[in-house]
């Protein structure tokens, strides 16, 4: 079905509370396995349909953030997704308590389980108010970002569309943008500070009365992470910032060589090349028709799916007025169907939109057959390896969106690869701080945001840009509000999808079989078994990074 004539309905919350009331009621009293796992499956049409009406809601809010109907659905969803969520921890616990465990496992799984018991206890009725107020900052958050009007150039620009000018071959307009969206951040600095500090406070509230120490670990459960924690992840920091930052400050030297500089400034950093980075050829919908060719070459499931998105225009890609920014894969479980949202401005940025989030999409695709919600989709550092290893395994067809462009796309795409890990480690560590130590003032916050700059990106010089110099660059990073903690999984996939890439330039078909694989298993397993049952090098190990950077050095010393 087309995404047009989905059809939306407001969940009415009161007959799901009395549905969930009874299947909770009946579950202890079943007599069998068999009839507990029925009613499971009448839990996941709830759930289905409760989260179908909510992504079809925030999907057309995404799409124009001042349609009055959506606003407040939205309203709705911020205020009644903690009380749905209730009902189903209830349900939950039930399941947890089953006499007849041993053979539900044999349906679903252990993991399953696990799973469940991880997210049991980071809920509780007596939090359901602070996320109620949570969802409803980081809404404001976003709408923020989103009216956001920048007149440059003649023209009157969103945050997505300036992007083009920051990227610009003229330095002095490169510049100019980015003092322009600055001047933006500046004008709202103080409700983007009281914001993030009412988040800061909420999400350690909820945590306090979890029994959490913090809300470190407490993201980490919310997050769904069921094989390492937060010392875990501080180890793979700590190996990005010993064996990858000093090799990307000898690329970035290389880049500055390159644009003939000195150093690099701020404003230098995502300019790869004197004449402009690589641009895709073509508008929208010609770039939509190449990538439906290559997915159609890639492999008869990656053409089945993709056919299946243009189809039903599963779609909304052009940047336009009063459309929220950035850009998502997410799915509408009732109609079996994924959603890809973005905002093309005419930057290779558009090419990776329809890689990095049809490789979420396609996953989505594949899992539709599962019939339990809960075992579709992985934590999101295996789903991001779903999507950034599709940026890397399509660079043979990149020929037919960059045309004589293509060998400067190779090396832009690897360049930028590498380079983000130590960005997501910043956004990774600087989170952590936050929350370990709530009670910062706004200061003492870009105070770590600059000092962490310099730990992760030390060939960064802001050149005394207002709010960026200052350390303001955090509130731009719709993660750190929106998602909390959710960042390092995007270092940690960017580092598996590099592993896979190593793989497919000795053996493309033989690495794409593992990659696909690694993307069937959707959420039955946990990370570290998918990357290991891949054949790949478990980004948490010792010396996984120095490995993975090495014969990508000596790829850019072949083709830089």
């Amino acid at each position: 079905m087309k995404f047009s004539d989905m059809k939306y309905e407001r969940p009415e919350l009161d007959a799901i509370k009395r549905q969930y009331i009874e299947i909770t009621r009946q579950f202890p009293d079943c007599s069998t396995a068999s009839e507990q796992y029925d009613l499971i499956l009448q839990h996941e049409k709830l759930m289905s349909n409760f989260q179908s009406m909510g992504t079809i809601a925030y999907i057309r809010n995404s799409i124009n953030t001042v349609d009055p109907f959506y606003e407040k659905e939205i309203a709705f969803f911020d205020s009644n997704n903690p009380v749905f969520e209730e009902s189903v921890q209830n349900f939950y616990k039930v399941i947890v308590a089953s006499k007849f465990r041993p053979e539900l496992e044999q349906k679903t799984g252990k993991l399953f389980f696990k799973n469940l018991e991880i997210s049991m206890r980071s809920f509780s009725p007596a939090v359901i108010d602070l996320k109620k107020k949570e969802n409803a900052l980081v809404t404001e958050y976003e709408k923020l970002l989103a009216s956001a009007k920048i007149e440059f150039s003649g023209e009157t620009l969103n945050l997505s569309e300036i992007q083009k000018y920051q990227i610009s071959s003229d330095r002095p307009t490169r510049k100019a943008a980015w003092e322009k969206t600055a001047g933006f951040f500046i004008e709202n600095s103080k409700r983007l500070d009281e914001i993030y500090d009412e988040l800061v406070q909420n999400r350690t509230s909820q945590a306090k009365i979890l029994g959490y120490n913090n809300y470190v670990q407490l993201g980490y459960d919310r997050l769904g992470r069921n094989c390492y924690g937060p010392d875990e992840v501080k180890q793979f920091r700590d190996q990005v910032a010993k064996d990858l930052v000093p090799v990307i400050t000898e690329i970035k030297k290389s880049q500055a060589k390159r644009l003939g500089l000195p150093d690099l400034k701020f404003y230098d950093d995502k300019s790869l090349f004197p004449d402009g980075n690589p641009n895709p050829k073509g508008d929208r919908q010609a770039l939509v028709n190449q990538a439906q060719k290559m997915y159609r070459q890639m492999n008869p499931l990656t053409g089945e799916f993709f056919d299946f998105m243009v189809k039903n225009e599963l779609f909304d890609l052009d940047s336009k007025k009063g459309k929220a920014g950035g850009g998502y894969c997410t799915e509408i479980p009732d109609y079996r169907s994924p959603f890809i949202f973005s905002n093309f401005n005419g930057t290779a940025g558009d090419v990776e939109v329809l890689t990095h989030e049809a490789g979420h999409a396609f996953a989505s695709y594949l899992s539709q057959s599962m019939p339990i919600l809960e075992l579709r989709t992985p934590t999101m550092d295996a789903a991001e390896t779903h999507s950034m290893s599709m940026e890397l395994f399509s660079r043979k067809w990149d020929p037919l969106f960059f045309e004589e462009q293509t060998d400067k796309f190779y090396l832009y795409q690897l360049e930028e690869a590498i380079n983000f890990i130590p960005y997501g480690c910043l956004v990774d560590e600087f989170q952590t701080t936050m929350y370990e130590k709530p009670n910062l003032s706004p200061d003492e916050r870009k105070h770590v945001w600059k000092e962490l700059e310099a730990k992760y990106r030390p060939w960064i010089n802001f050149d005394h840009l207002p709010f960026f110099e200052d350390g303001g660059g955090y509130q731009r990073q719709h993660h750190i509000y929106s998602f909390p903690l959710y960042y390092i999984d995007y270092c940690l996939a960017q580092t598996a999808a590099l592993e896979f890439w190593i793989a497919s330039e000795k053996d493309w078909d033989e690495s794409f079989s593992r990659y696909l694989t690694f993307v069937k298993a959707g959420g039955s397993k946990t990370y570290e078994e998918l990357v290991k049952a891949a054949g790949l090098e478990y980004p948490m190990d010792q010396g996984c990074v120095k490995h993975m950077s090495e014969p990508i050095m000596d790829w850019f010393r072949r083709h830089a």
